[in-house]
């Protein structure tokens, strides 16, 4: 049996928009609102670097006080190198900031944006269908 070159109705096929008249207005609008190439390139790039649990963890306590990377590593049962690599991912990412008071630095996160983003993360897992 030869197939033909022609879509078929075939339920192994991909469903087509049926003609019906197109509101160019509100498409021109919806069309403004997509998210440039670059930036989902670099949305997409934050969030695979968020996909850490131990990023997640840091960002967890610093949403409640900031710490230097010694209480940090403490609170969180991990080492202060360990500790210290993620902060400076977080840091390269501008989650964080940091302030050295004498010998110690300590770090907190680093704008409201940082904090509204975890906090609403937070919420949305907390939530029950």
């Amino acid at each position: 049996m030869k197939k033909s070159s022609t879509l078929s109705t075939e339920s192994n096929e991909l469903p087509q928009c049926q003609p019906h008249t197109v509101e160019i207005e509100s498409l021109s609008i919806v069309s403004t609102q997509v998210l440039k190439s670059e930036k989902a390139q670099r949305m997409a790039e934050f969030f695979s670097l968020m996909g850490d649990a131990n990023r997640l963890r840091i960002l967890s306590v610093l949403a409640h006080q900031e710490l230097c990377v010694c209480d940090l590593a403490a609170t969180l049962n991990m080492r202060e190198s360990a500790v210290s690599h993620q902060l400076r991912t977080l840091k390269a990412m501008r989650l964080v900031k940091y302030k050295k008071r004498g010998r110690k630095v300590f770090y907190r996160l680093q704008d409201h944006h940082v904090l509204a983003l975890y906090q609403s993360v937070a919420e949305h897992l907390d939530e029950v269908d």
